[in-house]
């Protein structure tokens, strides 16, 4: 039995040898498909990482297109501001032009008239 012993020593350590690979294959083939599920889910975070970026490139053009405008609405406004004021101011003097020529037709009116009766004018300190 001596002769055996040497045999079923080596083909025992044979047997754990094969174990031990079968154990690293399947913790190899594990470890791949976690790495493959991962991978998986880095190119799908990837994908909304991009679209994501996109819409706020969108974004950001929209919000600058939107102060640009409204930049130019702000100067529009100024400027309907100062000719509504200067609309004014005009018509304010051409409403004072207006109501001196009426006072001063209107003066030259009872003037003549009363010069027409021959009475003294109201205005005069004589």
């Amino acid at each position: 039995m001596a002769p055996s012993a040497p045999r079923t020593r080596a083909a025992a350590a044979l047997r754990m040898k094969q174990i031990a690979l079968d154990n690293q294959s399947r913790t190899i083939r594990c470890l791949r498909v976690q790495l493959a599920t991962e991978r998986r889910g880095l190119a799908t975070i990837k994908k909304e990482h991009e679209s994501t970026q996109v819409a706020l490139e969108a974004s950001h053009k929209t919000i600058a297109g939107l102060t640009e405008i409204g930049l130019c609405m702000s100067k529009k406004i100024e400027r309907m501001k100062a000719r509504k004021q200067h609309i004014r101011e005009s018509h304010l003097e051409c409403h004072q032009k207006m109501k001196a020529g009426i006072q001063a037709a209107l003066h030259q009116t009872i003037q003549g008239l009363q010069e027409e009766n021959g009475a003294p004018a109201p205005f005069d300190d004589e």
